[in-house]
C-alpha cells in the first residue's frame, strides 16, 4: 500500500478532558485517525468528557479509498475490543463511572459490536450498522447518524438494522442528514465533508451523551 502516511504518536492513545469524567472512546474510520478526529475529540471534552481516541493502524493513516478498504480489512475484532477494555480499564481505575463510544464508519461498526458485551452506557455510529449474522442484543441506547447516499452490504441496510434494534427492546434514535454522502463528518476527506451536517450530528452526539452518561 503506497498511500499509508504515518501519524503522530503511533500506536499511541490521545487523552483528552479531565480525569474521572465519563469516558467517551472515539473510533477512527476506514481511513485511520486522521487530524479531522483531534478537534472531535476536543469539542466533546469542553462539554464534560474524559475523551480518548486510540490508534488501530499502529502509526498509520490514509486518504485513498482502495487502501483504506484494505486496512479496514485487515482489522482484528477481538483486538479492537481489548483496546476498548483496556482503554475503560484505565479510565475507570482514574474513576470514571459511565462510559460511551462513538464510532465513524468501520470505527461505527466496531463500536456497535463491541456494544454487544454490554460494558458501555450509550453508543454513538456514524454511517455503520452490522449485518444480520453479527447482530446480538445491544442493551444500552444508540444514537446513528446516516449519510443519505450510502451503500451497504447486503443485509445491512439501515431501516433492517433500525428494525432488528427495536425489536431486540434497543432504544435507538436515528438521524439522516440530506445532501450528504458517507464521510460527510470527517473535514480530513474535503470532498466529502458536510460542515453544517458535521456540525448538527456533533450536537445531537454531545446532547445523546451527556443524557446517557451524566446523569
Amino acid at each position: 500500500m503506497t498511500e499509508l502516511v504515518p501519524i503522530p504518536d503511533p500506536g499511541v492513545p490521545l487523552w483528552f478532558g479531565e480525569a474521572g469524567r465519563p469516558l467517551v472512546v472515539v473510533l477512527h474510520d476506514a481511513y485511520g485517525r486522521l487530524p479531522a478526529i483531534h478537534p472531535f475529540a476536543e469539542a466533546l471534552a469542553r462539554q464534560g468528557f474524559r475523551v480518548v481516541v486510540p490508534d488501530l493502524y499502529d502509526g498509520f493513516c490514509t486518504i485513498d479509498d482502495v487502501t483504506a478498504a484494505s486496512l479496514a480489512g485487515d482489522l482484528d475484532i477481538r483486538f479492537v475490543a481489548d483496546t476498548i477494555d483496556a482503554l475503560i480499564e484505565d479510565a475507570r481505575n482514574d474513576g470514571t463511572l459511565r462510559v460511551g463510544v462513538v464510532g465513524f464508519a468501520t470505527g461505527g461498526r466496531l463500536a456497535l459490536l463491541h456494544a454487544q458485551g454490554g460494558a458501555t452506557d450509550a453508543v454513538v455510529a456514524y454511517y455503520a450498522t452490522l449485518r444480520p449474522e453479527e447482530h446480538g442484543v445491544i442493551p444500552e441506547p444508540v444514537l446513528l447518524h446516516f449519510a443519505e447516499a450510502d451503500s451497504w452490504e447486503e443485509g445491512a441496510d439501515p431501516e433492517e438494522f433500525v428494525t432488528r434494534l427495536k425489536d431486540h427492546g434497543t432504544p435507538v434514535v436515528e438521524h439522516e442528514y440530506l445532501g450528504t454522502r458517507r464521510s460527510f463528518a470527517n473535514a480530513s476527506i474535503p470532498d466529502r465533508v458536510d460542515t453544517r451536517a458535521a456540525a448538527l450530528a456533533f450536537a445531537r452526539t454531545a446532547t445523546f451523551l451527556q443524557r446517557e452518561l451524566d446523569g
